[in-house]
């Protein structure tokens, strides 16, 4: 017996229960144990545990040297290795959309990096067996991620996946990852390889809680995107044991072992009941008292944008743009990208549709425009700062915008990332309205959010993309699980400047929107709109929800939890003060 569902915040489930809120063995009292964690994805799954599968077998390097003879084979042994890892990965990326999609194909494209295989090869041709030498050229990349910090860090364990991926494929192991349960079950985890979140099957997982990880995470992401009730950073959740019932509440944060029986039926049936009103849904969204928010999806490519008009999508307010680029070896024509483009332009046809020019660099390099070797890359050339030495990419995307607009009688609004000054918009825009295009900018670092009023000037709208505004405000990885605490999006701070964005297109007479993953919370986005938002931009799954909650508040009520939320020290008091407002309606 199990269910999801997803939906406006929820009344506790009422389970009496020991509460741990941190790491630690659970009582053993032998009644329910509720552990806490971060609020991802709000419904409830009531199941068995799973874990995801047993770790590779790494091989000893205690083994004999490979003769010199038969080295040139064992290099093709690891190439055909690495390329059917790569192949598998790429073909899920293409059944896939949105974010999944775009996580898939960097991991692909990491199997078929050459550093590594140049770093495994060498290896090979001094006598180290594949395997071996596979393990040996990731710890290389391992040491090097972990020196520079930063997002760069993270990608440690995509090396580390890709590794166990291509021993596995070389000794004849299964491959890792998370296995398919016959029923419906809640998986949790320390943390999971953005490649696995990224395969999830809603059907049989119909829950996800980690140990780690933040609510901007990739687990968290992609958990929106399939619409899993997701908690994170949840202590005391490595001493659940495997198949164990569990009921997950996504709108708490909660994680209840062994639960009542009865309460967690109720639960599970309240959170359905609210995702079935959820179903009903068809937009547009306004406030009880007919202020209008444009709810808005965040997409990658035609199919995702076929998905947002069915659940009611009212545009898209955030069309990436990377995955046309991602492991690949040169960059894609203007052909190839204005037929990509043209395929979301005709599914929201005379609709708003808001594309971010090419977002590289960082956590996404490309083997075609950027260094390898940055010293901090979560500061360094990414966003529109790889067209400083790349002009030409730049130029050719906005090319290929204009030519999917025309074939398909649009007017695209276009925003350029990680802009920090004035003449960095100013010439941005320019280029834009040459094309006849509609000029924006993302507000992702304090600079540009400070200038708004300035930005303003030379741009027709602004979007901002919290999750990166967070971590830089905030100066804290927004994907890293020890500092998740401070990339809350419910951070005051972080709050205190959308508000002045806001308040900045409210003198100028502009839209000024967020498209990061804050306005996917339903709660977070009433707080959003009371501080002046006039879009929300969320993953499809998340439009209903978002779309409903206001429709059950008044601009007056959402002013007032902006006003409680920004008072506020901590996201915890600014959830509970906004929550308790929100609840009188």
């Amino acid at each position: 017996m199990s269910t999801t569902s997803t939906g406006t915040a929820s009344p506790s489930s009422g389970l009496s229960a020991n509460t741990v809120g941190g790491p630690g063995s659970l009582p053993a009292n032998g009644g329910p144990t509720v552990l806490t964690g971060t609020p991802v994805v709000p419904g409830a799954a009531l199941g068995p545990v799973i874990r995801p599968a047993g770790a590779v077998r790494l091989p000893s390097e205690d083994q004999p040297d490979v003769a010199e003879a038969d080295r040139a084979g064992e290099k093709e042994r690891f190439a055909a290795a690495a390329d059917t890892v790569a192949g598998r990965l790429a073909d899920r990326a293409a059944a896939a959309t949105g974010v999944s999609a775009e996580v898939l194909a960097t991991t692909a494209g990491l199997a078929r990096d050459r550093g590594l295989l140049s770093a495994v090869e060498q290896r090979i041709d001094a006598g180290t067996p594949a395997a071996v030498a596979t393990v040996q050229a990731a710890q290389q990349f391992v040491d090097l991620f972990t020196s520079l910090g930063g997002l760069m860090a993270e990608r440690v364990t995509d090396v580390r996946d890709i590794r166990d991926r291509i021993v596995a494929q070389l000794t004849g192991q299964g491959e890792p990852g998370v296995p398919d349960p016959e029923v419906p079950s809640v998986l949790l985890a320390d943390d999971l390889a953005p490649a696995d979140t990224a395969g999830l099957d809603p059907t049989r997982v119909i829950g996800l809680a980690t140990r780690l990880g933040g609510t901007t995470s990739h687990t968290a992401i992609i958990a929106r995107q399939l619409g899993l009730p997701c908690v994170v950073a949840v202590g005391g959740l490595d001493d659940v044991p495997e198949g164990v019932t569990v009921l997950l509440d996504g709108d708490q944060g909660t994680v209840t072992v062994d639960p009542d029986p009865a309460e967690a039926r109720a639960r599970v049936d309240a959170a359905r009941t609210a995702a079935e009103l959820l179903a009903s849904y068809s937009g547009p969204a306004m406030t009880r008292d007919g202020h209008a928010v444009a709810v808005l999806a965040n997409v990658q490519d035609g199919a995702g944008a076929r998905a947002a008009v069915a659940a009611h999508a009212e545009g898209v307010g955030l069309l990436r743009t990377e995955l046309a680029f991602l492991g690949r070896a040169q960059e894609p024509s203007v052909e190839e990208q204005a037929a990509g483009y043209a395929e979301v332009f005709e599914a929201f046809a005379g609709r708003k549709v808001v594309l971010r020019t090419l977002d590289a660099g960082s956590d996404k390099p490309l083997a075609f425009a950027t260094a390898p070797d940055e010293p901090n890359p979560s500061l360094g050339v990414r966003g529109l700062r790889v067209a400083r030495g790349n002009p030409g990419i730049l130029e050719r995307q906005l090319d290929a915008v204009a030519e999917a607009a025309r074939r398909t009688n649009s007017t695209p609004w276009v925003m350029a990332p990680m802009v920090a000054t004035v003449p960095e918009a100013a010439e941005f825009a320019a280029a834009v309205r040459a094309r006849g295009l509609v000029p924006g900018v993302m507000i992702e670092v304090p600079s540009a959010a400070l200038h708004a009023d300035r930005l303003l000037d030379h741009v027709d709208f602004l979007s901002i993309g919290t999750n990166d505004l967070s971590q830089y405000t905030l100066a804290a990885d927004r994907l890293s699980a020890e500092l998740a605490d401070l990339t809350d999006p419910w951070q005051p701070a972080l709050l205190l400047l959308v508000s002045m964005t806001a308040e900045a297109g409210r003198r100028k007479g502009k839209p000024v929107g967020v498209c990061g993953e804050a306005a996917a919370d339903p709660l977070l986005a009433c707080v959003l709109v009371g501080l002046g938002i006039t879009s929300l931009s969320c993953a499809a799954s998340a439009v209903a929800g978002v779309g409903a909650r206001l429709a059950m508040v008044d601009l007056a009520t959402c002013q007032e939890a902006a006003a409680a939320a920004l008072a506020a020290d901590d996201p915890m008091s600014a959830r509970a003060g906004v929550r308790a407002i929100l609840e009188r309606t």
